[in-house]
């Protein structure tokens, strides 16, 4: 397919000097792009195939370079991205060099805010909403035509979300233009959960919605507000008077609602836009998208092509290329044969089932294991409830969506001492999501709580026996981070001891060693092949050890090389700050020992963006060559103050 439009369009302001009937031939374009790209890099493919009309009109009636357009998770935003002048940079997406595959403000003033996470749209907008009223710059038809609207675009999976439903409780008071588009499409990653993603499921099939036709009376009974409402009805045109949703759930805001209307009729959608873009009222749109739209297979699984990887395409034929297997899968066969053997073991995900691999555990236990939808709060709290009443709940959750439930975590959890056991999957840094994604701090959040067991697994058969720990660890909550990565098979043919709290795992020891590596959770793997670099010239004696815990470190280890003048350094996939290093430096302090002896390696305090997880690592100064160099850098140290009195001026700490 020969692109001709799509390679005009700069910005925004070419888009509107195109007539309608040229827009379906960008919509066409806009999907071929994607696709061609998508089938070589990866990406978010499904859920951005199916916003492609709605991302065209929105742009087609508004002026975002001047309106407020926010984006909800933002894995939808790669036509809205065409459409603002970068296209150049999509034949390096999820690189540094290319486009980012979630808004982000560094490389376009269309983009408001680098968005990864669920839930935040509405709230952000009410709040541009309420800063723009504030400097004299919101649109008002009668005092100022020329103001700053506000649109914000979320999924009906993510309306659920509770940070989504306190920002719609707030948008109902608002006196001011905002728009909230809800992009139905019946799907998040996987089929959204709960009573709210079943009330949509009914308006979509209810053929009295899909042929709206209702009186101003009839809408303004039942909306707080309504002589409002009703004013603004008799001032709308007849396609929105027939669109108008009685009895609709957002009216209990106090928001208007209009629809569901075809997210996929260009003309219609452009259309219904015109008559919304000027009501000084908060109001919703309710469009019906179709996850996947163009291409038969991401339409048929939806969720399988959400964020594929790679795809090869022979005819009618598409395969996502195969990788090595992953932590990820590894967890998710590890969880059913735990399940399997254990009828106390519960386990659930917040809309995240392929993600952490419970899809292969909820079919096999569906009175056991749950998909509860975006909402990781209320996931942690239920897990809460569980444990409470004697079963033994493992929630599987990224570490970078964790960071949600935090207040849950010290709550309901740790201060009530409940064996919640909490799986963290995409560990450390992710890859190609960049930013928005990276687990980094989930040590630091987590270590703080008493009795908290923090573990970390550096192969399949350590998560194996990590998860097998934390089945029998009563005295608290247990975690364990694994990254998004393959399981390596380097101590495949050795047996994998169990864990036990608070003990490392030797994996090369000498008697009297020049120094010790304690690698935390895969970084072990690291510090291991970083003795090829190592011996290339001269002999090293270092000893390399799987640290397993973060809480508790293992203090004997630590007191027996420090006390023998032993450098260690420590080498994580985390932040520096409150992270696997700062424990072991601390209980170094707490011992009397010399914790100057210690030089941490982690991630620096910067922001590391999107990029394939090596060069990541390259960056962050944590791969194999740089803990090789960091050794022999420790060592010259040592070499250069033979007199153990005065070895180590200071912590040393190594960053990019």
């Amino acid at each position: 397919m020969e692109m001709k439009l799509l390679p005009t369009i700069n910005s925004p302001a070419d888009l509107k000097g195109l007539a309608i009937d040229q827009l379906p031939v960008v919509a066409s374009e806009i999907r071929h792009a994607m696709a061609e790209q998508i089938k070589k890099s990866g990406g978010h493919f499904a859920p951005n195939l199916g916003v492609v009309e709605l991302t065209i009109a929105l742009h087609y009636v508004f002026d975002f370079s001047h309106d407020r357009l926010l984006f909800d998770v933002g894995h939808q935003c790669y036509p809205h991205k065409l459409l603002t002048g970068r296209l150049p940079m999509l034949a390096k997406l999820r690189t540094r060099e290319g486009m980012a595959g979630f808004p982000e403000p560094r490389e376009s003033q269309y983009d408001l805010f680098s968005v990864g996470h669920a839930g935040t749209a509405i709230p952000t907008a009410v709040g541009m909403a309420r800063g723009d009223m504030l400097n004299g710059e919101a649109f008002d038809p009668q005092t100022n035509p020329k103001g700053r609207r506000v649109v914000s675009l979320i999924g009906d999976a993510s309306i659920v979300n509770g940070v989504a439903m306190e920002g719609l409780n707030n948008a109902g008071t608002l006196k001011r233009q905002f728009l909230v588009v809800l992009n139905d499409n019946g799907m998040s990653i996987a089929k959204p959960q709960g009573a709210i993603a079943a009330y949509f499921d009914r308006v979509r099939l209810n053929p009295a919605y899909r042929h709206i036709k209702r009186r101003a009376k009839d809408v303004v009974a039942k909306v707080p507000g309504g002589n409002i409402i009703g004013q603004m009805y008799h001032v709308a045109g007849e396609m929105l008077k027939d669109a108008i949703a009685e009895d609709a759930w957002f009216e209990k805001f106090g928001l208007l609602t209009v629809g569901p209307v075809d997210g996929h009729d260009l003309r219609g959608l452009i259309d219904m836009l015109l008559e919304l873009r000027d009501f000084d009222k908060p109001m919703v749109l309710h469009v019906h998208t179709v996850k996947g739209k163009g291409y038969e297979y991401a339409e048929g699984d939806a969720t399988k092509f959400h964020s594929p990887g790679s795809l090869v395409v022979e005819g009618c034929r598409v395969e996502i290329k195969s990788s090595a297997r992953s932590f990820t899968s590894a967890f998710g066969d590890a969880m059913v044969d735990l399940m399997s053997r254990d009828e106390k073991v519960v386990s659930c995900t917040a809309a995240m089932p392929d993600g952490t691999g419970m899809n292969k555990v909820i079919p096999k236990f569906p009175q056991r294991a749950w998909d509860t939808g975006i909402c990781e709060s209320h996931a942690m709290d239920m897990m809460a409830g569980l444990a409470k009443t004697g079963w033994k709940p493992f929630f599987a959750v990224y570490s970078t969506f964790l960071q949600r439930a935090f207040d849950q975590v010290f709550q309901e959890i740790a201060l009530q001492e409940l064996p919640v056991r909490l799986c963290l999957d995409r560990a450390g840094l992710v890859g190609g999501d960049g930013a928005v994604h990276h687990g980094f701090c989930d040590i630091s959040i987590l270590r703080i709580f008493p009795k908290a067991a923090l573990l970390a697994a550096m192969d399949e058969p350590s998560l194996i026996a990590g998860l097998e720990f934390m089945r029998r660890y009563d005295q608290g909550f247990s975690a364990i981070r694994y990254p998004r990565d393959s399981v390596s098979e380097m101590f495949k043919d050795q047996t994998c001891p169990p864990f036990e709290l608070g003990k490392a795992r030797a994996l090369v020891e000498h008697d009297e060693p020049d120094i010790a590596v304690l690698g935390y959770g895969v970084m072990a793997i690291e510090a291991m092949k970083a003795l090829d670099q190592l011996n290339g010239g001269r002999e090293y004696k270092v000893n390399v050890y799987d640290a397993r815990f973060a809480k508790p470190v293992d203090r004997m280890l630590i007191r027996s090389l420090l006390e023998r003048g032993i450098r260690i350094v420590t080498v994580e996939d985390h932040s520096l700050t409150g992270g696997f290093g700062s424990c072991v430096v601390e209980a170094a302090l707490e011992m009397d020992l010399d914790a100057r002896l210690v030089t941490r390696m982690g991630l620096p305090e910067s922001w590391i963006y999107q990029d394939e997880r090596k060069q990541q690592m390259a960056e962050a100064g944590i791969d194999a060559l740089s803990i090789a160099r960091t050794v022999r850098e420790v060592l010259d140290i040592r070499q250069a103050m033979p007199d153990p009195a005065v070895r180590g001026k200071s912590v040393h700490t190594i960053r990019k």
